[in-house]
């Protein structure tokens, strides 16, 4: 694998074989080229290999020392996290996701070589790759790996500012004494005890500002690290098309092309009163990212908007019993996961979408916080009576948002029902009882529907 020079400049040119080799043969030729091995951690000056190991995988760059803002992403992370707690589905097709009706969460690489991707269809993921073995999601497993990340990546800084349970920024600005290493090199040991320790692996994306890290990040995949310096900036966007920016998606980017703006160099000629008066705030954030400008802090305190959880079904459904049961389900892993993240809820949102993929939302702001499945239940289960029967149903799902601290969450009760009280007791109960003895050890009759 060559260094991460080389996959820029072959990144930016679109250059054939051909071309390329010149363009490798001048980063390596560079007398004084920062570059470290990701193997054994050796700072050298360019070559091919590293010196002290004589590994291939080395990342050159003329910044690489200089810069620290950072941002990780794991590879196909919850398809990695099934193969390496099964090695028998190490060199087959694996799709996380649910039943023909439902969608991908995540592919390995093997099936992304196929055409499968995150959020297709199920049932058109299986005409791409109809031998990938289907797995439901552990959400457990999951976060118990992500969890494990987070903690090495304290280990190199507090400002870690998490986008997904696979990917974060780190700002390592001012590291370098503590650890005695510039940021690069404390990133390259981060994958690498990921790779020994955890059986996972991320790609790295460095460079000056959050925006050109995340973009970096997906240069070199998987397993890969990837520079974007300061000097390179506006070389390397000017003819890169403008749905790479994070949050263009198709809408925005078919009214971008209305105004003939394919590319950042598309951008650039747009005046930046003309581009807000366009487009409004997004224009003015289209203006500075178009230069590479983004001046957001990687910030640990980013406050999480809303939880929740649904399901597609595999089959359209008006069973009210079978609806019951997966609206607990979901009432409980919402309950658990505000819980787990000390938090509580003002608002309750029902979702369902019905057979002709028209959508229904209902939600209602509650006099108390709160983090009890009880109440998300039984106040998403008055959301759905207030519906009335309007399915077949293909998909369900229930959240709480206007998050706050759980020391506010359900202090006074609820006076039109007495018993309130002492089912959230009973549930507390029930929550220590499976933290000592598993989450499978008490359940409710409902949860089995």
């Amino acid at each position: 694998m060559w260094g991460t020079g080389f996959s820029l400049f072959c990144f930016a040119l679109r250059t054939p074989y051909t071309v390329t080799i010149a363009l490798r043969s001048a980063v390596w030729s560079h007398p004084h080229m920062p570059s470290l091995c990701r193997d054994c951690l050796t700072p050298f000056d360019a070559t091919r290999r590293c010196p002290s190991c004589g590994s291939p995988r080395v990342v050159a760059h003329p910044e690489l020392f200089d810069l620290s803002i950072a941002h990780m992403d794991c590879d196909a992370f919850y398809a990695s996290v099934e193969k390496r707690d099964d090695p028998s589905l190490a060199d087959k097709p694996v799709i996380i996701g649910g039943g023909r009706r439902g969608v991908v969460s995540t592919a390995c690489y093997v099936a992304r070589i196929r055409g499968v991707k995150s959020a297709m269809p199920m049932f058109q993921a299986l005409k791409l790759c109809p031998d990938a073995v289907v797995i439901k999601p552990r959400m457990d497993a999951y976060v118990e790996a992500s969890r494990a990340i987070r903690a090495m990546m304290e280990d190199l800084t507090p400002a870690i500012e998490p986008l997904s349970l696979d990917e974060a920024f780190l700002d390592l600005t001012g590291t370098q004494k503590l650890h005695g290493a510039p940021p690069a090199v404390m990133l390259a040991r981060l994958v690498r005890r990921m790779r020994t320790e955890l059986g996972l692996t991320g790609s790295i994306g460095l460079s000056h500002n959050k925006f050109l890290a995340k973009v970096a990040s997906d240069l070199d995949k998987p397993h890969g690290f990837s520079v974007i310096g300061a000097g390179e900036t506006a070389a390397f966007l000017k003819d890169k098309p403008v749905r790479m920016i994070w949050g263009v998606g198709q809408a925005t980017q078919g009214a971008l092309e209305n105004a003939g703006i394919r590319t950042f160099s598309d951008l650039w000629r747009w005046d930046r009163k003309d581009l807000s008066a366009r487009f409004g705030a997004m224009g003015e954030r289209l203006w500075h990212l178009a230069r590479g400008q983004d001046k957001r802090r990687v910030s640990a305190h980013e406050p999480m908007k809303s939880i929740s959880n649904e399901t597609t079904f595999h089959d359209d459904t008006s069973d009210p019993d079978i609806l019951d049961g997966h609206l607990w389900r979901m009432a409980e892993k919402v309950a658990d996961r505000a819980k787990a993240k000390a938090l509580a809820g003002r608002v309750v949102t029902l979702k369902l979408k019905r057979s002709d993929h028209s959508l229904l939302s209902r939600r209602v702001a509650l006099r108390d916080a709160t983090q009890l499945a009880d109440t998300v239940y039984r106040t998403a289960r008055g959301l759905f009576d207030q519906v009335g029967d309007q399915g077949p149903y293909r998909l369900l799902g229930c959240g709480l948002s206007d998050l706050c601290a759980e020391t506010v969450a359900d202090l006074s009760g609820d006076l039109l029902d007495p018993d309130a009280v002492r089912r959230g007791k009973a549930e507390k109960a029930t929550d220590q009882i499976r933290q000592r003895f598993g989450s499978d050890a008490i359940l409710k009759g409902r949860a089995l529907r």
